[in-house]
């Protein structure tokens, strides 16, 4: 079960990576979005993996399962989801001013753009 979070972490945030460095503003916000996902399993995974533990410490229970990643997932979920809203607006805005979504810089050699 670890092996298997553990190499899907690895993926989202490889995935993530490649789709940060893409020069198109949806590929960027689609990885951050990505990158939040691995971030929250990994908080997720560190509460312990245990199936059918209570979520608190009873007299009875031999294990109990942490919550306190629960909530910070959570929280996190809801974060990253007004976040990237807010990430969206800016980024259509950007392609409704400027007819493309690239988002890379123009160079200063270029026609004096820079002086």
């Amino acid at each position: 079960m670890e092996l298997l979070v553990a190499s899907a972490i690895g993926i989202l945030t490889a995935a993530a990576v490649y789709l940060i460095l893409r020069r198109r503003s949806f590929a960027v916000v689609l990885g951050m979005t990505m990158l939040s996902y691995a971030i929250n399993l990994f908080l997720f995974s560190t509460g312990r993996l245990v199936r059918g533990a209570p979520p608190v410490l009873s007299d009875g229970a031999p294990a109990y399962t942490d919550p306190l990643p629960q909530a910070l997932v959570l929280t996190a979920i809801v974060i990253g989801f007004g976040m990237t809203a807010v990430v969206v607006m800016m980024a259509l805005g950007a392609f409704v001013e400027g007819g493309d979504d690239r988002i890379d810089m123009p160079s200063r050699d270029a026609g004096g753009a820079g002086e």
